[in-house]
């Protein structure tokens, strides 16, 4: 759907559990010497002004990463979260938020490969402006990431990180995501793969929330924040993010931040945070 613009929303809660995850779990996976691809279908444009243009105009950052931005005493793994914010920010206020790709890169090595799929043109230009002069570690690909995975998996290194990240404006995202996380799982099994979602008063979410939990893939995290409480006037009241073959530490380091999410960012007494595992022997 190239009317979505991720600007609009840059920042936001799911932003927040978003990156927390996907930090989090790249660097246990780079606790390993081996060399690992990211592999992003939906990437969106590298960073965001947050000041003026698109992201300004509901400023959703302010009730997302601006919270925790100035927060105290945060649990380890969204205090690197928030470390990497703010380097990329060159260590002065926030005046932009980084999207995955440029998370991602902050974390990665040199031995590691990046494989940035972006189907919004515009948006694709200023990804490719973001990673000029990186050469063949870094490559931005304009085209349909979810059609992109089949080329790429499984990797050469045998090790990747796949973030599945669509706009869900289509009804047809729902079904499609989970098509291609099936078909990615068949053609590369041990792949670590993170689907974010929204939470909406819509059917869609809640039978793509079901469906996850019964895919029967292997063993999977699914990690739910809310932000207020549920109606058809909330519009996104929170969003989800399932981890398939997640790293191991990464359920207990997410469980750490559950309670500070729901203090930080939702409304009082409106938010939860939950954590289900699955998929065990």
């Amino acid at each position: 759907m190239l009317s979505y613009r991720h600007a609009f929303h840059a920042g936001n809660h799911a932003d927040v559990l978003k990156h927390l995850v996907l930090v989090r779990a790249l660097e246990l996976l780079c606790a390993k010497d081996k060399p690992l691809w990211y592999i992003d279908t939906h990437a969106g444009a590298g960073h965001y002004a947050l000041g003026h243009g698109p992201a300004a105009q509901h400023a959703e950052h302010e009730h997302g990463i601006a919270r925790v931005w100035s927060a105290p005493q945060l649990p380890p793994a969204l205090a690197r979260y928030r470390e990497l914010v703010k380097s990329l920010n060159g260590g002065g206020a926030l005046r932009r938020y980084p999207g995955s790709p440029l998370l991602a890169d902050a974390v990665l090595r040199p031995q590691d490969r990046l494989w940035l799929h972006e189907l919004h043109p515009t948006d694709a230009v200023a990804l490719a402006r973001e990673f000029r002069g990186q050469g063949a570690r870094v490559r931005v690909v304009d085209g349909d990431g979810l059609a992109g995975l089949r080329a790429l998996l499984p990797p050469q290194p045998r090790r990747a990180l796949v973030m599945i990240d669509p706009s869900y404006e289509l009804k047809e995202d729902y079904r499609g995501v989970i098509t291609a996380l099936r078909e990615a799982h068949r053609r590369f099994a041990s792949g670590v793969y993170l689907l974010w979602y929204p939470l909406l008063a819509r059917r869609e979410p809640r039978e793509l929330a079901k469906r996850l939990d019964a895919l029967g893939l292997g063993q999977w995290l699914h990690a739910r924040l809310t932000v207020r409480t549920a109606s058809v006037d909330a519009g996104l009241f929170g969003s989800g993010m399932f981890v398939l073959n997640p790293p191991w530490q990464l359920q207990e380091a997410l469980a750490e931040c559950g309670e500070t999410l729901v203090r930080l960012l939702a409304r009082p007494g409106e938010g939860q945070f939950r954590l289900d595992a699955g998929g065990g022997d």
